[in-house]
Protein backbone atom coordinates (compact mmCIF):
# COMPACT_ATOMS: atom_id res chain seq x y z
CA UNK A 1 0.00 0.00 0.00
CA UNK A 2 3.21 2.49 0.70
CA UNK A 3 3.82 1.78 -2.89
CA UNK A 4 1.01 2.71 -4.49
CA UNK A 5 0.95 5.63 -2.42
CA UNK A 6 4.03 6.79 -3.65
CA UNK A 7 3.40 5.66 -7.27
CA UNK A 8 -0.17 8.07 -6.68
CA UNK A 9 1.68 11.02 -5.84
CA UNK A 10 4.37 10.86 -8.59
CA UNK A 11 1.53 10.50 -11.02
CA UNK A 12 -0.66 13.84 -9.87
CA UNK A 13 1.37 15.94 -11.86
CA UNK A 14 1.19 19.48 -12.42
CA UNK A 15 -2.56 19.33 -11.77
CA UNK A 16 -1.98 18.84 -7.76
CA UNK A 17 0.98 21.43 -8.50
CA UNK A 18 -1.08 24.17 -9.24
CA UNK A 19 -2.96 26.63 -7.23
CA UNK A 20 -6.73 26.52 -7.17
CA UNK A 21 -8.28 28.84 -10.05
CA UNK A 22 -11.37 29.37 -11.40
CA UNK A 23 -11.96 27.16 -14.45
CA UNK A 24 -14.60 25.65 -17.00
CA UNK A 25 -15.06 21.92 -16.34
CA UNK A 26 -14.39 19.23 -18.73
CA UNK A 27 -16.58 16.54 -16.95
CA UNK A 28 -19.31 14.15 -18.54
CA UNK A 29 -20.64 10.94 -17.87
CA UNK A 30 -23.39 8.03 -17.83
CA UNK A 31 -25.69 7.71 -15.52
CA UNK A 32 -26.62 3.86 -14.41
CA UNK A 33 -28.94 2.40 -12.33
CA UNK A 34 -30.88 4.64 -12.16
CA UNK A 35 -34.79 6.75 -14.63
CA UNK A 36 -33.22 10.53 -13.28
CA UNK A 37 -33.19 12.84 -15.61
CA UNK A 38 -30.86 15.61 -13.67
CA UNK A 39 -27.59 15.35 -12.35
CA UNK A 40 -26.54 17.90 -9.87
CA UNK A 41 -22.92 19.34 -9.22
CA UNK A 42 -22.85 20.40 -5.54
CA UNK A 43 -19.99 22.66 -3.88
CA UNK A 44 -18.51 21.19 -0.22
CA UNK A 45 -18.51 23.28 2.54
CA UNK A 46 -18.04 23.07 6.36
CA UNK A 47 -19.36 19.05 5.67
CA UNK A 48 -22.21 20.29 3.64
CA UNK A 49 -23.23 20.22 -0.27
CA UNK A 50 -24.74 22.98 -2.00
CA UNK A 51 -26.47 22.86 -5.29
CA UNK A 52 -24.50 24.90 -7.72
CA UNK A 53 -25.51 23.74 -11.73
CA UNK A 54 -27.74 21.15 -12.97
CA UNK A 55 -28.10 19.57 -16.45
CA UNK A 56 -30.41 17.14 -17.59
CA UNK A 57 -29.39 13.57 -18.43
CA UNK A 58 -30.33 13.01 -22.39
CA UNK A 59 -29.73 9.26 -23.71
CA UNK A 60 -28.41 8.79 -20.56
CA UNK A 61 -25.17 11.33 -20.64
CA UNK A 62 -24.63 14.32 -19.07
CA UNK A 63 -22.11 16.72 -19.64
CA UNK A 64 -21.08 19.91 -17.00
CA UNK A 65 -19.18 22.69 -18.10
CA UNK A 66 -18.91 24.94 -15.24
CA UNK A 67 -16.94 27.60 -14.47
CA UNK A 68 -15.57 26.02 -10.96
CA UNK A 69 -12.61 26.77 -8.51
CA UNK A 70 -9.97 24.04 -9.38
CA UNK A 71 -8.88 21.35 -8.08
CA UNK A 72 -11.67 20.98 -5.57
CA UNK A 73 -13.83 18.51 -3.73
CA UNK A 74 -17.55 18.29 -5.55
CA UNK A 75 -20.14 16.33 -5.22
CA UNK A 76 -22.43 14.87 -8.35
CA UNK A 77 -26.24 13.58 -7.44
CA UNK A 78 -29.31 12.57 -9.12
CA UNK A 79 -31.45 13.61 -6.21
CA UNK A 80 -30.08 16.54 -3.78
CA UNK A 81 -31.88 14.99 -0.52
CA UNK A 82 -29.20 12.26 -0.61
CA UNK A 83 -25.53 12.33 -0.14
CA UNK A 84 -23.90 12.55 -3.58
CA UNK A 85 -20.90 10.88 -4.65
CA UNK A 86 -17.65 12.81 -3.65
CA UNK A 87 -15.46 13.80 -6.44
CA UNK A 88 -12.23 15.22 -6.66
CA UNK A 89 -12.33 17.72 -9.82
CA UNK A 90 -9.07 18.93 -12.19
CA UNK A 91 -8.60 21.05 -14.79
CA UNK A 92 -8.94 17.89 -17.07
CA UNK A 93 -11.20 15.74 -19.08
CA UNK A 94 -12.71 13.68 -16.45
CA UNK A 95 -15.45 10.83 -16.98
CA UNK A 96 -17.98 9.54 -14.53
CA UNK A 97 -20.18 6.71 -14.84
CA UNK A 98 -22.61 7.76 -12.19
CA UNK A 99 -24.40 4.95 -10.27
CA UNK A 100 -27.08 5.77 -7.20
CA UNK A 101 -27.21 2.68 -5.67
CA UNK A 102 -25.17 2.07 -2.15
CA UNK A 103 -24.66 5.05 -2.09
CA UNK A 104 -22.20 5.89 -5.30
CA UNK A 105 -20.01 3.21 -4.32
CA UNK A 106 -20.70 1.73 -7.65
CA UNK A 107 -19.82 5.11 -9.47
CA UNK A 108 -16.42 4.80 -11.48
CA UNK A 109 -14.48 8.54 -11.95
CA UNK A 110 -11.54 8.36 -14.82
CA UNK A 111 -9.32 11.22 -15.59
CA UNK A 112 -8.83 12.52 -11.61
CA UNK A 113 -5.35 12.14 -10.28
CA UNK A 114 -6.60 13.57 -7.04
CA UNK A 115 -9.88 11.10 -7.07
CA UNK A 116 -7.97 8.18 -7.29
CA UNK A 117 -5.24 9.20 -4.24
CA UNK A 118 -8.61 10.20 -2.31
CA UNK A 119 -10.31 6.39 -3.19
CA UNK A 120 -7.33 5.34 -2.12
CA UNK A 121 -6.44 6.85 1.02
CA UNK A 122 -10.34 5.83 2.11
CA UNK A 123 -9.14 2.32 1.21
CA UNK A 124 -6.16 2.77 3.62
CA UNK A 125 -6.34 0.92 7.53
CA UNK A 126 -4.42 2.97 10.04
CA UNK A 127 -3.27 6.23 8.21
CA UNK A 128 -0.80 8.29 9.22
CA UNK A 129 -1.82 11.71 8.19
CA UNK A 130 1.46 13.22 8.65
CA UNK A 131 3.53 10.72 6.68
CA UNK A 132 0.45 11.19 3.78
CA UNK A 133 0.88 14.89 3.71
CA UNK A 134 4.52 14.57 3.60
CA UNK A 135 4.13 12.14 0.65
CA UNK A 136 1.08 14.40 -1.39
CA UNK A 137 1.87 17.35 -0.28
CA UNK A 138 0.81 18.96 -3.64
CA UNK A 139 -2.47 17.32 -3.54
CA UNK A 140 -5.79 18.94 -2.39
CA UNK A 141 -6.65 15.76 -0.93
CA UNK A 142 -3.92 16.38 1.90
CA UNK A 143 -5.66 19.52 2.91
CA UNK A 144 -8.67 18.13 2.78
CA UNK A 145 -8.11 14.98 4.69
CA UNK A 146 -6.63 16.81 7.54
CA UNK A 147 -9.42 19.11 7.54
CA UNK A 148 -12.05 16.69 7.50
CA UNK A 149 -10.60 13.76 8.90
CA UNK A 150 -8.03 14.83 11.74
CA UNK A 151 -8.65 18.28 12.59
CA UNK A 152 -11.11 17.22 15.32
CA UNK A 153 -8.01 14.47 16.53
CA UNK A 154 -5.23 16.48 16.67
CA UNK A 155 -4.03 19.34 18.99
CA UNK A 156 -3.40 22.98 17.88
CA UNK A 157 -0.01 22.17 17.96
CA UNK A 158 -0.65 19.14 15.70
CA UNK A 159 -2.88 20.69 13.46
CA UNK A 160 -0.08 23.98 12.49
CA UNK A 161 2.73 21.05 11.96
CA UNK A 162 1.08 19.24 9.20
CA UNK A 163 -0.44 22.76 7.89
CA UNK A 164 3.51 23.30 7.43
CA UNK A 165 3.54 19.85 5.60
CA UNK A 166 1.20 21.20 3.06
CA UNK A 167 3.34 22.54 0.02
CA UNK A 168 3.11 26.52 -0.33
CA UNK A 169 0.15 25.96 -3.84
CA UNK A 170 -2.05 24.60 -1.03
CA UNK A 171 -1.56 28.06 1.65
CA UNK A 172 -4.34 29.83 0.60
CA UNK A 173 -7.28 27.25 0.19
CA UNK A 174 -10.25 27.25 2.09
CA UNK A 175 -9.33 24.00 4.36
CA UNK A 176 -6.04 25.67 5.53
CA UNK A 177 -7.45 28.83 5.89
CA UNK A 178 -10.06 27.61 8.43
CA UNK A 179 -7.69 25.22 10.14
CA UNK A 180 -5.42 28.29 11.25
CA UNK A 181 -8.85 29.65 12.42
CA UNK A 182 -9.79 26.65 13.70
CA UNK A 183 -6.20 26.22 15.75
CA UNK A 184 -6.62 30.27 16.94
CA UNK A 185 -10.20 28.79 18.41
CA UNK A 186 -8.55 25.36 20.32
CA UNK A 187 -6.18 27.24 21.58
CA UNK A 188 -8.85 29.65 23.86
CA UNK A 189 -10.40 26.51 25.11
CA UNK A 190 -7.50 24.51 26.90
CA UNK A 191 -7.91 23.54 30.30
CA UNK A 192 -8.39 25.95 32.68
CA UNK A 193 -9.73 28.90 29.83
CA UNK A 194 -13.06 30.58 30.57
CA UNK A 195 -15.80 28.66 28.06
CA UNK A 196 -17.44 31.05 25.63
CA UNK A 197 -21.02 32.26 27.01
CA UNK A 198 -23.59 31.57 23.57
CA UNK A 199 -27.30 32.65 23.84
CA UNK A 200 -30.19 29.92 21.85
CA UNK A 201 -33.25 28.71 22.20
CA UNK A 202 -34.68 25.82 23.89
CA UNK A 203 -37.84 23.41 22.29
CA UNK A 204 -39.72 25.63 23.51
CA UNK A 205 -38.29 28.68 21.83
CA UNK A 206 -37.12 30.34 24.77
CA UNK A 207 -34.02 32.19 24.94
CA UNK A 208 -31.14 30.68 27.43
CA UNK A 209 -27.73 32.37 28.23
CA UNK A 210 -25.20 29.85 28.81
CA UNK A 211 -23.19 32.22 31.78
CA UNK A 212 -27.05 32.24 33.51
CA UNK A 213 -26.86 28.47 33.87
CA UNK A 214 -24.12 27.19 35.42
CA UNK A 215 -24.44 25.72 38.74
CA UNK A 216 -21.79 23.16 39.73
CA UNK A 217 -19.82 21.33 36.87
CA UNK A 218 -21.74 21.68 33.64
CA UNK A 219 -21.06 19.35 30.60
CA UNK A 220 -21.72 21.46 27.53
CA UNK A 221 -22.61 18.62 25.00
CA UNK A 222 -23.05 19.03 21.40
CA UNK A 223 -25.22 16.26 19.67
CA UNK A 224 -27.17 15.79 17.09
CA UNK A 225 -30.49 12.93 16.49
CA UNK A 226 -28.75 12.19 13.03
CA UNK A 227 -25.52 11.66 14.74
CA UNK A 228 -25.13 7.41 15.60
CA UNK A 229 -22.24 7.73 17.87
CA UNK A 230 -24.53 10.77 19.56
CA UNK A 231 -27.47 8.39 20.34
CA UNK A 232 -25.00 5.56 21.54
CA UNK A 233 -23.24 7.59 23.98
CA UNK A 234 -26.30 9.38 25.49
CA UNK A 235 -27.42 6.54 27.86
CA UNK A 236 -23.65 6.92 29.55
CA UNK A 237 -24.38 10.81 30.00
CA UNK A 238 -27.80 9.81 31.28
CA UNK A 239 -26.83 7.52 33.58
CA UNK A 240 -24.12 10.07 35.11
CA UNK A 241 -26.85 12.84 35.26
CA UNK A 242 -28.97 10.24 37.20
CA UNK A 243 -26.33 9.99 39.43
CA UNK A 244 -24.59 13.15 40.28
CA UNK A 245 -27.44 16.00 39.31
CA UNK A 246 -28.31 15.86 42.81
CA UNK A 247 -24.79 16.60 43.74
CA UNK A 248 -23.91 19.45 41.43
CA UNK A 249 -23.83 18.47 37.64
CA UNK A 250 -25.77 19.90 35.36
CA UNK A 251 -25.93 19.39 31.59
CA UNK A 252 -26.62 21.96 28.64
CA UNK A 253 -27.06 19.84 25.23
CA UNK A 254 -26.16 21.81 21.67
CA UNK A 255 -27.80 19.99 19.35
CA UNK A 256 -26.65 20.09 14.99
CA UNK A 257 -30.17 19.16 14.10
CA UNK A 258 -31.85 20.65 10.98
CA UNK A 259 -35.20 19.50 11.71
CA UNK A 260 -36.99 20.76 15.17
CA UNK A 261 -39.28 17.39 15.06
CA UNK A 262 -36.75 15.36 14.64
CA UNK A 263 -34.63 17.39 17.24
CA UNK A 264 -37.72 17.26 20.06
CA UNK A 265 -37.89 13.23 18.90
CA UNK A 266 -34.16 12.74 20.09
CA UNK A 267 -34.63 14.23 23.22
CA UNK A 268 -37.67 12.08 23.98
CA UNK A 269 -36.49 9.20 22.89
CA UNK A 270 -32.85 9.10 24.52
CA UNK A 271 -34.67 10.98 27.49
CA UNK A 272 -32.06 13.59 27.83
CA UNK A 273 -34.07 15.43 30.93
CA UNK A 274 -31.69 18.82 31.53
CA UNK A 275 -31.61 21.84 29.54
CA UNK A 276 -31.37 21.58 25.51
CA UNK A 277 -31.27 24.11 22.73
CA UNK A 278 -30.26 24.41 19.10
CA UNK A 279 -29.92 26.95 16.12
CA UNK A 280 -31.23 23.70 13.73
CA UNK A 281 -29.02 24.92 10.96
CA UNK A 282 -26.63 21.55 11.06
CA UNK A 283 -23.06 22.30 10.90
CA UNK A 284 -23.23 26.30 9.93
CA UNK A 285 -23.90 26.51 14.18
CA UNK A 286 -22.19 29.46 15.40
CA UNK A 287 -22.18 27.98 18.64
CA UNK A 288 -19.99 24.94 17.26
CA UNK A 289 -17.82 27.43 15.40
CA UNK A 290 -17.19 29.31 18.90
CA UNK A 291 -16.32 25.70 20.47
CA UNK A 292 -14.19 24.60 17.77
CA UNK A 293 -16.27 21.32 17.16
CA UNK A 294 -15.66 19.45 14.30
CA UNK A 295 -17.00 16.42 15.03
CA UNK A 296 -20.02 15.06 17.57
CA UNK A 297 -20.07 13.88 20.14
CA UNK A 298 -18.27 16.48 21.78
CA UNK A 299 -18.11 18.04 25.17
CA UNK A 300 -16.63 20.33 27.59
CA UNK A 301 -16.48 20.11 31.49
CA UNK A 302 -16.95 23.63 32.83
CA UNK A 303 -17.02 25.16 36.21
CA UNK A 304 -19.39 27.16 37.92
CA UNK A 305 -17.55 29.99 36.85
CA UNK A 306 -17.45 28.83 33.43
CA UNK A 307 -13.55 27.84 33.61
CA UNK A 308 -13.24 24.34 31.73
CA UNK A 309 -11.91 21.23 33.55
CA UNK A 310 -11.82 18.78 31.03
CA UNK A 311 -13.42 17.76 27.34
CA UNK A 312 -14.46 15.22 25.25
CA UNK A 313 -14.93 12.93 28.43
CA UNK A 314 -17.48 9.66 27.20
CA UNK A 315 -18.52 6.60 29.26
CA UNK A 316 -16.48 4.96 31.98
CA UNK A 317 -14.43 8.65 31.87
CA UNK A 318 -17.43 10.66 32.38
CA UNK A 319 -18.67 9.16 35.46
CA UNK A 320 -14.80 8.66 36.51
CA UNK A 321 -14.32 12.12 36.12
CA UNK A 322 -17.35 13.31 38.11
CA UNK A 323 -16.79 10.71 41.07
CA UNK A 324 -13.84 13.02 41.67
CA UNK A 325 -15.09 16.00 41.92
CA UNK A 326 -18.45 15.61 43.32
CA UNK A 327 -17.71 12.92 45.39
CA UNK A 328 -14.73 14.88 47.23
CA UNK A 329 -17.15 17.84 48.42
Amino acid sequence: MKKILFIIALCLGTFSAQAQQESNLQLKGTVTDSVAQYVYLQKFHNKMFTTIDSVKVVDGNFSFKTKVKLPELYGLSVNTANNPLYIFLEKAPITVKLSPVKYYSNSVVEGSASQQLFDTYRKTKDVEISKFITENPKSIVSAYVLYRNWSYRLTPAQITENIGLLDKSLQSSTYVKELKELVKVLDGLAIGKKAPDFTSKDPAGKSIKFSENLKGYTLVDFWASWCAPCRKENPNIVAAYKEFHDKGFNIIGISLDKKKENWIKGINDDHLDWLQVSELIYWNSEIAKLYGVRAIPANYLVDSKGIIVARNLRGEELQTTLKSLLDKK
